[in-house]
């Protein structure tokens, strides 16, 4: 079992920062298998950035240039930090660790409006 516990959302103006946290505990083999997802009311999960197991990263074309995701091996913790928000960043945002299966946080509430 992996449990996942994310922190640092809120609510953010246009233009503004943010930097979530996703701290996993448990059978942690790598922290290559964790990554960020976010969903929006009414709309699908999707990906916003993760590490792949060759230790590279993933991110949403809508994301690239504005958000950085980054790691802390030694604590299993990964970071995410998001710069230029605009309002549809809006979203929860997810922490998830792939291994046999997949775990899923219960998500940090990323709200950007003015």
């Amino acid at each position: 079992q992996v449990q996942l516990v994310e922190s640092g959302g809120g609510l953010v103006q246009p233009g503004g920062s943010l930097r979530l946290s996703c701290v996993a505990s448990g059978r942690v083999r790598s922290t290559n298998a964790m990554g960020w997802y976010r969903q929006a009311p009414g709309k699908q999960r999707e990906l916003v950035a993760a590490f792949t197991r060759a230790g590279s990263t993933n991110y949403a074309v809508s994301v690239k240039g504005r958000f950085t995701i980054s790691r802390d091996i030694a604590k299993n913790t990964v970071y995410l930090q998001m710069n230029s928000l605009k309002p549809e960043d809006t979203a929860v945002y997810i922490c998830k660790y792939t291994d046999l299966y997949d775990y899923w946080g219960q998500g940090t509430q990323v709200t950007v409006s003015s």
